[in-house]
C-alpha cells in the first residue's frame, strides 16, 4: 500500500506555520503498520489542489489531506474536491446538528459561516469530527481512497486515530507493529551511537533502532514487525533489558516520560517537596514543572534571580561570593540552592546559573557556560556544563540536566535511607 499526505495551507509555504501535522499522521500511520512514501504541502489554491490530486492518484493508493475545510474565503479544499471528484456540494443536516451542538455548548449563535460548514461533496462519507465543525470526508475513485481532514491539529489527530486508522485497517492487511521509546540524558547523539554499535550490529532483521536527539536529551525508538503482538512485546523487552546493561547511568525513562513526570511521580510517592532559583533558565525550569498534574503536591515555588540585585536580596547571596567568583560559579550557585531550599523550606532545591548566549561570554566562561546544583539536606552537588553557543538550545539543555541532576540526587537518598536500615 502506497500512502501519500498533503498538507494544504499558504502559511505552510511562506513559514508562518510549521507542519506538525504530516509529522504526527506519519508517526501513527506507521505504528499502524502504514508507511508514507511521501509527504506534499501545498498552497491554497485550485490549481495546487487540483495538481496534487491528480499528481497523486498516479502514484498512491491512499492520500490523505489535511486543511482548507474551513467557513472562510481562503478555505477551498471543499468546492475544488467537487471538481475533481464530479460531484457537487449538498446541505448535510446531521453535520448542522453537530455545529449546533458545539456552538451551543459555547454559548455562540450559528451564522452563515457555520452554515457553510454544513455543505458537503454530495459523494462523500461523511468522517464525524467530534471535536470540531469541519466534518472530514472519505471519497474512492478508481479503486483510491482519498481522505480530507480538518487542518487544526487536535481534530485532526482525533479523526486519524477514531475514523481513518480503523477504517484503513479493516480494508488492508496491516502487519503488527510494536514500539517502544528509551530516553537517554547526559550523552551526545553520536558518542551513544559509538556505544551502541555492537548492540545494533545484533538487533534482528525485523528490529529497527533510531536515534532522536533533542536538546539536552537522545530518545532511541526500537519499532519491531511481525505477526504475534505477544512475541514481539517479549522481544523488543529483551533488548530494553540488553540496553540497560550497556548504557544504565544514561537512561532515565521510556515512551511518553519527561523528566517533569518523573520528578512529579518520585516526589509524590516520597511526600518530598521542591523548590527551584533560576537565573540562566528564566523560570524555565519551574514551567516544565507545573505543566505536569499534580505538580502542587511537590512544588512549592521558585525565584528566577536573573540580575545580581535579586541574588542577593532575596537569596541572600553574599556580595562578596559574586565579586569575586562571579555569578556563574560553583560558589554562587551551591548558595543560591541551599537558601533556596531553607527560604522554602523544602527537600529538595535546584539552582541554575549560566551564560546563555549569544554574548556575555569571555575567555574563562564562553558562551554556554553553566553551572547547575542540587541541593537536600543531607548534600550538595554542583556541576560545570558547557551547552554550546545556541540559546534556545542552552536553556533547554539547562533545564533537562538540571532535573536529571535532581533525580539522581532523589535515587541516592533513597539508597543512602535503605543502607541505614540494613537493607
Amino acid at each position: 500500500m502506497i500512502v501519500e499526505l498533503v498538507t494544504i495551507g499558504n502559511e505552510l509555504l511562506n513559514g508562518q506555520t510549521t507542519d506538525t501535522n504530516s509529522a504526527w499522521m506519519a508517526q501513527q500511520l506507521n505504528l499502524a503498520g502504514i508507511q508514507v512514501s511521501r509527504i506534499n504541502s501545498i498552497s491554497d489554491s485550485r490549481e495546487s489542489i487540483l495538481g496534487i490530486l491528480e499528481e497523486t492518484e498516479a502514484r498512491a493508493d491512499v492520500v490523505i489531506m489535511t486543511g482548507g475545510l474551513g467557513p472562510t474565503s481562503d478555505d477551498v479544499t471543499k468546492p475544488v474536491l467537487c471538481e475533481f471528484f464530479n460531484t457537487e456540494l449538498v446541505f448535510n443536516t446531521e453535520v448542522l446538528k453537530h455545529i449546533e451542538s458545539l456552538l451551543a455548548k459555547k454559548s455562540c449563535k450559528i451564522n452563515e459561516y457555520n452554515m457553510k460548514q454544513a455543505e458537503v461533496p454530495e459523494s462523500a462519507v461523511i468522517l464525524h469530527n467530534e471535536a470540531g465543525t469541519a466534518a472530514g470526508l472519505w471519497f474512492e475513485k478508481n479503486k483510491k481512497i482519498f481522505i480530507s481532514l480538518p487542518g487544526v491539529p487536535f481534530e485532526m489527530k482525533g479523526l486519524i486515530t477514531k475514523r481513518v486508522i480503523p477504517a484503513l485497517n479493516k480494508i488492508f492487511s496491516l502487519p503488527v507493529i510494536h514500539a517502544r521509546t528509551i530516553i537517554t540524558q547526559g550523552i551526545f547523539e553520536a558518542q551513544l551511537a559509538e556505544q551502541l554499535k555492537d548492540f545494533e550490529s545484533e538487533l534482528p532483521e525485523n528490529i529497527s533502532l533510531a536515534y532522536l536527539p533533542s536538546p539536552g536529551i537522545v530518545r532511541l525508538r526500537l519499532v519491531i514487525r511481525g505477526d504475534d503482538l505477544k512475541k514481539l512485546v517479549n522481544d523488543i523487552d529483551m533488548q530494553i533489558q540488553k540496553l540497560q546493561h550497556i548504557i544504565p547511568e544514561y537512561i532515565v525513562g521510556f515512551d511518553d516520560d519527561t523528566f517533569e513526570s518523573i520528578i512529579c511521580e518520585m516526589l509524590s510517592d516520597r511526600s518530598q517537596t521542591l523548590s527551584v532559583a533560576e537565573s540562566c533558565t528564566g523560570g524555565t525550569i519551574a514551567s516544565m514543572l507545573t505543566a505536569v498534574h499534580g505538580s502542587s503536591k511537590y512544588f512549592k515555588g521558585g525565584i528566577v534571580a536573573y540580575s545580581n540585585e535579586i541574588k542577593k536580596d532575596q537569596l541572600a547571596i553574599e556580595p562578596s561570593l559574586l565579586d569575586r567568583y562571579g555569578a556563574v560559579s560553583k560558589q554562587v550557585v551551591e548558595d543560591m540552592a541551599i537558601n533556596t531550599r531553607l527560604l522554602f523550606n523544602t527537600d529538595f532545591s535546584v539552582a541554575v546559573s549560566g551564560i546563555a548566549g549569544p554574548s556575555g561570554g569571555t575567555d574563562e566562561k564562553p558562551v554556554g557556560t553553566t553551572w547547575i546544583s542540587v541541593s537536600c539536606k543531607e548534600s550538595t552537588v554542583s556541576s560545570q556544563f558547557r551547552f554550546g553557543d545556541n540559546r534556545d538550545r542552552n536553556i533547554k539543555r539547562a533545564s533537562v540536566t538540571a532535573l536529571n541532576m535532581l533525580r539522581k540526587m532523589i535515587i541516592e537518598q533513597d539508597i543512602i535511607a535503605l543502607k541505614g536500615l540494613g537493607l
